[in-house]
């Protein structure tokens, strides 16, 4: 299976080798290695109907290497294959495009073979000129791709050997290497070759993948289209999946405008992020009778890094005394408890699922205290002006804008603004729909926001941390944290191809941010709620084991038996069977 996730290098995970006892020059796939069906497939799945989600606001660009959200991530796993795949279970490699591959003694060169049998939707072959063309486009000086241009600058210009084989070398060795270019979605050079790739926004009228784009009404909607003549659907670990003749995306404002109209019957499924709306709102006849059924599902998905993220580069919060204290001033306990039904843990690290009851977290908790935060403020040089009740410093009272994207995330930024006014200090809240958000985030123009981030199964704190993403446009690095010991750390963890050892490091690494303060660290839980109406046919574990809900668009199907049940119990006001309200990976997944 080819799994669709927010950051395409994040799930891969290869055999753990050590730098010191690096493996010669190997073939892959290994002999003993076979085409087998995905484990968490039922065999009861049929093809057919329409899945309906909430797509998140509308989008800019439906370019996932201009636009990198999760939503065009999704979309552009979707319609177009990389060249190779991973395995849902043991986050090996597996072939895609590429049939096998190569990767030299020294870690540094990588040769890919082509599939001769991949073909575009016009019919046309997949060619290694595609994924050199793909390649040198998103390289280019004048390609507006962010991150992309980290993962691929260290490659130089791919080397076409034929027409079914190119190679590809690295000037430096990193354990990423083989999970940059595997995850690349490949694009047809015989369509986009010669027009100005920054413009290529909703266009994409030729795929490889098992769907293609249908419509889409801005602010409204768009779908993808499941095609009949996708190259691979032959290939057993693609059995079973990828059930939905169209996958609906359909565009609000708000997380709450999404609830009303899943409520309504207009999406098939609801994520629920807020505690309230878990606790409060799912009540009355339709949860009840199980018309929709309320899920909790535990898996290994990766906790989601989740604060209020400070521009480090100009004042107030170019301090680290002052950023230290915004998290004591954020009573994130007390807003746990009163407005989220202490349903999450409050967040101590920037990689908290690397910690456990054996191996415990050592930053230590930083819990709400104005006291302390106004001692920290006053070392800092802000000091309390009697007349005015305000903090002060060189004349000029301490005031700053939180830049907000989310309608939902008001009660806490007023709970928290309200403290601030406590000791002094004035925020003001700017609200912003998606697309503004995501021009002030890229061009670093805020001082305060809410950001969040999936850190992935295996970390790679480059791109988030290291300095020299600290003032790339549309990068990352959204604090400007620069730390040079950090930045020591990354670039050794670079060589180390045993995922243990990284983590390790990756701890070392979390302890040093934890105490520069970046961010004000917020809550997390390891869980993922869902809400759907009662009409589909899920697999034993509901969702994948690293995946969210959006494996749902790959393993459910629409059960035409339960979608008639579900509607002769509407009319009737009869009940349906209870489902299991808990649904735990490790206990779920019998294979």
């Amino acid at each position: 299976m080819h799994e669709r996730i927010t950051h395409f290098l994040s799930l891969l995970i290869t055999t753990a080798i050590g730098v010191s006892t690096l493996m010669a020059a190997d073939d892959y796939p290994k002999p003993e290695w076979k085409d087998l069906p995905n484990p968490f497939t039922s065999e009861d799945a049929v093809v057919g109907g329409t899945f309906t989600a909430f797509g998140g606001q509308n989008p800019n660009s439906f370019n996932y290497y201009l636009d990198n959200n999760t939503s065009n991530a999704e979309r552009f796993g979707y319609i177009f294959d990389s060249l190779l795949s991973t395995h849902p279970v043991t986050l090996k490699n597996e072939p895609l495009l590429a049939s096998k591959w190569q990767i030299s003694d020294d870690k540094r060169t990588f040769t890919f073979w082509m599939d001769n049998r991949a073909r575009w939707s016009d019919g046309k072959p997949v060619t290694a000129h595609d994924v050199k063309w793909t390649f040198d486009v998103l390289t280019a000086p004048e390609t507006l791709s962010g991150a992309m241009k980290l993962y691929l600058g260290e490659f130089d210009s791919p080397k076409v050997i034929d027409d079914y084989q190119i190679q590809m070398t690295s000037s430096n060795v990193h354990w990423r290497n083989l999970d940059t270019l595997g995850g690349i979605y490949i694009l047809p050079r015989h369509v986009f070759q010669g027009k100005d790739f920054n413009k290529i926004q909703f266009d994409f009228p030729v795929v490889s993948g098992r769907y293609k784009l249908g419509e889409y009404k801005k602010n409204q909607y768009s779908t993808i289209e499941r095609r009949k003549t996708w190259w691979a659907q032959d290939f057993k670990r693609h059995q079973n999946l990828y059930n939905f003749q169209i996958i609906k995306f359909r565009y609000f404002e708000s997380s709450d405008s999404a609830f009303e109209s899943f409520s309504r019957g207009d999406l098939d499924l609801y994520r629920v992020g807020q505690a309230k709306r878990w606790i409060k709102e799912t009540r009355g006849e339709k949860f009840d009778k199980n018309w929709i059924v309320k899920q909790k599902v535990v898996n290994s998905y990766p906790t989601i890094l989740q604060g209020w993220v400070m521009n480090t580069r100009a004042a107030p919060f170019d301090d680290m005394r002052v950023r230290k204290a915004m998290q004591l001033l954020c009573d994130r306990e007390g807003m746990n408890k009163e407005m989220m039904y202490s349903q999450y843990t409050m967040s101590n690290s920037y990689y908290q699922e690397l910690y456990s009851e054996n191996l415990p977290c050592k930053n230590k908790e930083r819990s709400f205290d104005p006291d302390a935060a106004r001692k920290l403020l006053s070392d800092a040089g802000w000091t309390a002006n009697a007349k005015t009740g305000l903090v002060e410093k060189d004349g000029k009272p301490f005031s700053f804008t939180f830049l907000s994207r989310s309608p939902s995330s008001k009660k806490f930024l007023e709970r928290f603004q309200q403290n601030l006014k406590d000791v002094g200090v004035t925020m003001t809240i700017d609200q912003k729909d998606w697309s503004a958000w995501v021009k002030e985030m890229n061009t670093f123009n805020f001082q305060m926001s809410w950001a969040t981030w999936y850190t992935g199964v295996k970390k790679d704190p480059e791109s988030l941390w290291h300095s020299s993403e600290a003032n790339r446009p549309s990068g990352n690095n959204y604090p400007g944290f620069s730390n040079s010991r950090v930045d020591k750390l990354i670039d050794q963890q670079k060589l180390i191809f045993d995922i243990n050892a990284r983590h390790k490091m990756a701890r070392e690494i979390d302890a040093l941010i934890y105490t520069d303060v970046p961010y004000v660290l917020l809550w997390h839980g390891n869980f993922t709620r869902l809400l759907y109406w009662n009409k589909f046919g899920t697999p034993q574990t509901v969702l994948g084991k690293y995946t969210d809900e959006a494996s749902a668009y790959d393993y459910w199907w629409l059960d035409e038996d339960a979608a008639a049940d579900l509607e002769d119990a509407r009319e009737s006001g009869d009940s349906l069977p209870r489902t299991q309200a808990l649904v735990e990976f490790e206990k779920n997944f019998q294979p």
